[in-house]
């Protein structure tokens, strides 16, 4: 078939070709233009002007590709050196700050010397002067006592400002208001900057450093150094910074407090800042750089020969790598069938892959060893299938022909069936099937997944059997706490029995001087005995709705309305109902279609929930005692219907630690009880496909309450 598409291809591609070289030309022609005669010059001219529109659009798409490598070399060259220049900004900038705050700590250290051996007055005011002369920074030194009271000072012999005491000294002041920051940190502290004015008109800005003198843990006093930011900016940053670059002071809003360095040189602007952090104070640090164009083209030309020659070898190292790439991926996609073989089969899950047509295309040997049939034998089979039992094999063509035509999707939890194998044990599996998708998104087929559950057949039916035997447990141990319940209540017709069976005996003696009763007495006799029997059957039918709940019967499920339901326990709860002085009231809601369950089972929970109510209202505090029995219809969805059973007591409630662990098994709050009812009830409510739960009643009490699937007639 290969060869047959491809010879057909290839002629069909000569004749096409054949084709456009005698009517290629032509078309393109002028509609004016004759075929034969002198104007075949203008095809021949038309052709030539084509070839050469071809060549210079690719020269002038080369041309594009190489102005577009230059101007990206250029362009990257200029972001380069900006970048670097700014590299660099940031780093002088950082280290101005660096000097600056280590300056600053040698000040500090240097001011705590003036205090050196206690000195007097005078000699403490020559060594501030001695400080000021070598820090020209400084401007002035102040000492002064813990009332803030000036005790020295001493001012730089550069630059005598005009200082007003009274300026210096108020509440609000810069310095008082860093001696207070001092005293509170017990540390040096620095107050915002402030404008001094000076004699020529001008000003500067300064700032005020409070260092507390400590002796014993106690303040003794304050050192007051005043720093001019100018002559900081001046002295301790860098001058090779100062002669290349605007270095400034500022506060956070960008406002400049001092300013010192070179004029503008050149046309762009490169600007770094760095937070000078003070105890007390902030200031900002910025340095600004002016810089021309970057001038990159004298490396441009080598940079382009060097991205060509590096671009060819590109080309080959590209090669070679889609090769090796090729290579690796051919390997590793061996390597992934043979690892999904090695995965397949090592499952013990079975799977099989069929097409649309229902023909089986793979197997996995665990599917092999489900079924008993070898690989060959299988694939390549179509319906009927050699592992289908013949009584079901028509049902499953059926099925089969409305799952491949579409009409029928598999359910997403799976759905169970039977197989056959080769030795004609039947088995059940659960099958779950999807559709099987290829690469380019097209639908080919189903894959499907099995699994054998005959194990798990078998356990669910232990498991059924244990359930009976504590059903039939918990029934016999109700039925022990029962027989007190019916002592007391056969007592009643027992004792009407004895009653109208003595009164019969008197009635039918003779009176003296008669043979025979009267008539009367006769009728008196017949009524009594008629009482007798009345009270008889009361009494056997008490019996024996204890007896038909103790007997042991299959669990089948039948369709069993509520109100029989209910017919068989309340006699057994009346009998308690009446011992505790509770009043049952039974509402079932009209029109209601019978549930769909295990009759016996059902009676259990009933019958436990019941009592347990009863129960938790034996309490002589609690009144009324009413037991609230209903049925109605529960909310239900398209394809199921439900049935949900209340029993509501009117008792102290369920407190929150117990009802954590309510429903486990051999949990119990009563001395008596054997913990088993509530889980059981659980259990069987859980097997009918319900739920059971239970929620606080208002004003007082509990309601529990359960779900059972109703009986659905099937469809004709």
């Amino acid at each position: 078939m290969g060869g047959t598409v491809e010879h057909g291809g290839s002629a069909g591609g000569r004749d096409r070709g054949a084709a456009g070289r005698q009517q290629g030309p032509q078309s393109l022609l002028p509609p004016s233009a004759p075929e034969d005669g002198p104007q075949d010059k203008v095809p021949r001219r038309w052709r030539r002007w084509v070839g050469a529109w071809r060549r210079w659009s690719l020269w002038t798409l080369l041309v594009a590709l190489v102005a577009g490598m230059l101007v990206t070399q250029v362009w990257l060259a200029g972001r380069y050196e900006a970048s670097q220049v700014q590299s660099r900004l940031e780093r002088d900038t950082a280290d101005a700050v660096a000097d600056i705050r280590n300056a600053f700590a040698h000040n500090l250290q240097n001011l705590q010397a003036l205090q050196a051996g206690d000195p007097d007055l005078a000699a403490w005011e020559a060594r501030a002067a001695e400080l000021l002369s070598t820090r020209r920074e400084l401007v002035r030194i102040e000492w002064r006592d813990t009332q803030l009271l000036l005790r020295a000072h001493a001012e730089s012999p550069y630059r005598p400002l005009p200082w007003d005491a009274t300026t210096r000294s108020g509440t609000h002041s810069e310095t008082m208001l860093a001696c207070t920051n001092a005293r509170r940190i017990t540390g040096p502290s620095y107050s915002s900057s402030y404008f001094q004015p000076l004699p020529d008109g001008m000003g500067a800005e300064m700032m005020e450093v409070c260092l507390p003198l400590i002796q014993d843990g106690r303040v003794r006093g304050f050192l007051v150094a005043t720093y001019a930011l100018q002559t900081v900016l001046q002295d301790l940053v860098a001058p090779s910074l100062q002669r290349t670059q605007e270095v400034s002071f500022t506060e956070a809003d960008g406002t400049r407090l001092a300013l010192v360095g070179a004029l503008r040189r050149g046309s762009r602007m490169f600007t770094a800042q760095q937070l000078f952090d003070l105890p007390g104070n902030t200031l900002v640090l910025r340095m600004d750089g002016w810089h021309a164009a970057p001038s990159v083209f004298p490396n441009v030309l080598t940079a382009l020969v060097t991205a060509m020659s590096i671009a060819l070898v590109s080309v080959l190292v590209v090669l070679v790598r889609d090769n090796r790439r090729r290579l690796r991926a051919e390997r590793d996609l061996g390597d992934a069938l043979a690892f999904r073989k090695a995965m397949e089969d090592s499952l013990v899950t079975g799977l099989r892959a069929r097409d649309l047509n229902g023909r089986i295309t793979y197997v996995n040997p665990a599917f092999c060893d489900m079924v008993g049939f070898p690989a060959s034998e299988l694939v390549g089979q179509t319906s009927p299938l050699p592992y289908w039992p013949p009584e079901h094999a028509q049902e499953y063509a059926e099925r089969q022909v409305v799952r491949m035509s579409g009409r029928l999707d598999p359910p997403r939890e799976g759905y169970e069936s039977t197989f056959m194998r080769r030795d004609g044990t039947r088995f059940p599996v659960m099958i779950y099937e999807a559709p099987l998708i290829n690469a380019q998104g097209l639908h080919t087929g189903w894959m499907g997944s099995f699994l054998d559950v005959s194990e798990q057949r078998r356990v669910e039916e232990l498991s059924r059997t244990s359930q009976e035997r504590l059903q039939a447990t918990a029934r016999l141990a109700t039925v022990g706490e029962m027989a007190s319940l019916l002592s007391h209540e056969l007592n009643q017709p027992l004792a009407a029995i004895s009653s109208y069976a003595n009164g019969s005996l008197n009635l039918l003696e003779p009176a003296p001087g008669a043979e025979l009763p009267s008539p009367q007495d006769l009728q008196d006799v017949r009524v009594g005995v008629q009482r007798i029997a009345a009270q008889a059957e009361r009494a056997g039918r008490v019996i024996k709705s204890v007896h038909d709940f103790v007997r042991r019967r299959d669990q089948t499920r039948e369709p069993v309305t509520a109100q029989d339901l209910f017919d068989a326990v309340l006699p057994i709860i009346r009998l308690q109902a009446r011992k505790l002085g509770v009043r049952v009231v039974l509402s079932i809601e009209d029109g209601l279609p019978p549930a769909l369950c295990d009759r016996t089972m059902v009676e259990q929970v009933l019958l436990n929930l019941t009592r347990n109510a009863m129960q938790s209202m034996d309490d002589p505090q609690i009144h009324p005692r009413i037991l609230d029995l209903r049925v109605r219809r529960a909310a239900s969805n398209a394809s199921n219907s439900w049935l949900e059973f209340s029993v509501a007591d009117m008792g102290m409630g369920i407190p929150e630690d117990v009802a954590e662990r309510l429903f486990t098994p051999f949990y119990t709050t009563r001395v008596e009880g054997m913990g088993l009812g509530l889980s059981l009830c659980r259990t069987v409510v859980e097997q009918h496909g319900g739920f059971l739960d239970h929620a606080a009643r208002e004003p007082r009490g509990t309601v529990f309450t359960f779900t059972l699937p109703a009986f659905q007639k099937a469809d004709p």
